[in-house]
């Protein structure tokens, strides 16, 4: 798993398909602006029954969501926050999923049944598409086909029986990809806030696009609420969100699955430029996955980051690119994720548990970095000394050449200046050492980490806690390091994760007697 997952909606909602099928042909269900309560199956060309798209009265919502009862929201934000998604099942026994937009969002009716009907006539197998909506009095509601197998992220930050096979996070990218180049071809080509949670798993665990991201979340409202660090730079501009942006967006998330972690693109990118590629792969895959096809994936990330728009691939270069990646087509995505196959979702509603601090005992580093007690960081990494290093270099006769000893001696420096609290002195000693990239050193990472916070210099902390942990992935100081550095960047839900996971590794440490 690893480093950062982000505070987005976790939007979820469904359909099942085959796997692997290509996309069919459009079917456009034309809605009048204002539709009687109706649910009216209407066959796709994979032989499935799509709903139309209605109108539903805010009672008939209510009564689905138990009067939108806080056990039945799906989404990653609390019942305070301005728009929440909600489980519902209606009369007919069919479960969909209900976004509810503050009072203030839409004041102008007319224009939220336009851009609902927009959305609502699209229909591809790719996405969870949009069934309908309710517009009553000062009430903004959109209905969606209901996803029962969980977001993206969860299945890559917050796994627990088995992480996500090379091969299904190749069929994830492509099949992301088939429907952004759908949304291009049919004119809607903005999609906003393109993340993990906004990639659904439906009954056969195929992945689908949530339709709500073609709707912002207000007329006037932000089309990213991420952190700013995997927003487009052209967005932090003008505020504008182009075809552009939503490539942009895209990269972010194919980082997501070549690492398991939500890694800011600065990051990430840097890694690609040094051509540490093996750095930036998830550790959890244990060497399962294709190096070349690895490489071409990192490339097309690296091309969707690119600071400029128009250096970036369109919709129509992503999808050939992925497609003849796809070396799995005959086995099933649930099959890949390790699940049984739904034939209907889960009776009872259960609201997912929201991140909290561990409630495990910590030790005195969890202790620490729980508190943002920098200077108890910094005495607990001085008496540790170098012992988790232990394993992480192997050294012949021959290397021990007057380089090394410089080298060491470098490090030497560094652990003085740490020692006395001469933190700039330690970051050009440790540095010195790094760069010479005979030895790698998480512990060296660790502390180099500790001085840029001592520095206020959090982008490059967590750049160095992550390292830490490509260099040693099971080591909980390395998770503990982030989590202060991600605090520091205020991200706040991402700092809890990280401290929950480095606590789990300590404890499967100690059950391990290590």
């Amino acid at each position: 798993m690893g480093c950062c997952e982000s505070i987005f909606l976790t939007e979820t909602h469904p359909e099942k398909l085959q796997p692997q099928q290509p996309a069919p042909p459009y079917v456009a269900v034309e809605p009048p602006p204002l539709l009687p309560p109706a649910v009216g199956p209407e066959p796709t060309q994979l032989g499935e029954m799509v709903s139309t798209f209605s109108e539903f009265s805010f009672s008939d919502l209510k009564a689905a969501t138990d009067n939108f009862n806080s056990n039945f929201i799906v989404s990653e934000s609390s019942e305070k926050a301005l728009n929440i998604v909600y489980k519902g099942r209606l009369h007919n026994r069919k479960w969909i999923a209900v976004k509810k937009f503050s009072n203030v969002a839409w004041p102008d009716a007319k224009q939220f049944v336009e851009e609902a009907s927009g959305v609502g006539k699209l229909r591809h197998p790719r996405f969870a598409n949009l069934i309908g909506y309710c517009c009553d009095g000062d009430e903004r509601l959109l209905v969606a086909e209901y996803m029962p197998n969980d977001t993206l992220a969860k299945h890559l930050f917050h796994w627990e029986n088995q992480t996500i096979e090379w091969a299904m996070r190749l069929r994830v990218a492509y099949y992301i990809a088939e429907a952004l180049e759908y949304c291009t071809t049919k004119g809607r080509a903005l999609y906003h806030d393109l993340n993990a949670y906004r990639v659904l798993f439906d009954e056969g665990g195929d992945p689908r696009l949530s339709c709500f991201g073609l709707m912002k979340n207000s007329r006037d409202g932000k089309s990213y609420s991420t952190n700013l660090a995997y927003t487009p730079p052209e967005y932090l501009k003008n505020g504008r969100v182009t075809p552009e942006s939503v490539i942009y967006s895209f990269g972010t998330v194919l980082l997501d699955l070549l690492s398991g972690k939500h890694i800011p693109p600065s990051h990430a990118l840097d890694l690609i430029r040094g051509k540490n590629i093996i750095l930036l792969m998830d550790s959890h895959l244990e060497g399962k996955f294709s190096t070349e096809d690895a490489t071409v994936v990192v490339n097309l990330a690296s091309q969707c980051l690119q600071y400029e728009p128009r250096d970036r691939p369109n919709t129509e270069e992503l999808v050939s690119t992925l497609a003849p990646l796809q070396t799995k087509a005959d086995v099933p995505s649930y099959v890949m994720l390790g699940m049984k196959k739904q034939e209907d979702a889960p009776a009872a509603p259960v609201a997912p548990a929201a991140p909290v601090a561990p409630q495990r005992p910590l030790s005195s580093m969890g202790e620490a970095c729980s508190r943002m007690d920098l200077t108890a960081i910094h005495q607990t990494l001085v008496m540790t000394h170098y012992k988790d290093d232990e394993g992480t270099n192997e050294l012949s006769f021959q290397e021990w050449t007057q380089q090394m000893r410089d080298m060491l001696e470098a490090r030497k420096r560094g652990d003085f200046a740490f020692r006395d609290k001469n933190f700039k002195a330690a970051i050009d000693c440790y540095s010195q050492f790094i760069d010479v990239g005979t030895m790698v050193s998480p512990t060296v990472f660790a502390r180099r980490s500790l001085c840029h916070l001592l520095c206020d210099q959090p982008d490059a902390a967590l750049r160095d806690a992550m390292q830490a942990q490509c260099v040693h992935p099971d080591w909980p100081t390395a998770f503990y390091m982030q989590s202060v550095a991600l605090a520091k960047l205020d991200m706040q839900k991402d700092a809890i994760d990280m401290l929950n996971e480095a606590a789990a590794l300590e404890e499967k440490r100690q059950r391990g007697g290590r």
